[in-house]
């Protein structure tokens, strides 16, 4: 014996099902994620000098969605966390130690020079982005020398 009563709401589940399918993926960015410690550091150096100017903005979407090959939605959602995680005063010293341990030389390199371009998106760099980028690499193992 069929049950018609359920006919509607299980059709309705496959289509909600196959719609979710044709959706495009989102990335997840996870606590152990990489990608999410490196746009930790990346707020960090940006907001430190108390003054986020809108080159350096437009410069962190850039630097994370070319260096982590993300869409534009993924890319945002990985800004949103990361400054989560800065206004919940997470340790950025603890995020260039995570990548120190999860990226090999050429990688931790890599998000240096990513901040970097943040840093000098409007210009210059002031004395206290100098300082964060410079301690972020001697805790990545890298060389701290703008690109």
């Amino acid at each position: 014996m069929i049950n018609r009563t359920a006919g509607p709401a299980m059709l309705d589940r496959f289509f909600a099902m196959l719609s979710d399918l044709s959706e495009p993926a989102h990335e997840r960015f996870g606590e152990d994620d990489y990608r999410l410690a490196a746009a930790v550091l990346l707020v960090h150096v940006m907001a430190v000098d108390g003054r986020v100017a809108p080159a350096e903005r437009d410069r962190l979407r850039t630097v994370l969605a070319s260096g982590f090959d993300l869409s534009g939605p993924d890319t945002d959602r990985l800004i949103e966390s990361a400054m989560d995680h800065e206004a919940a005063g997470d340790s950025w010293t603890a995020q260039a130690e995570h990548l120190a341990n999860r990226l090999d030389e050429q990688g931790r390199r890599r998000i240096v020079d990513m901040m970097w371009a943040v840093v000098l998106a409007d210009g210059s760099a002031a004395e206290l982005e100098e300082a964060v980028v410079e301690r972020a690499a001697q805790l990545m193992g890298v060389d701290p020398n703008r690109p």
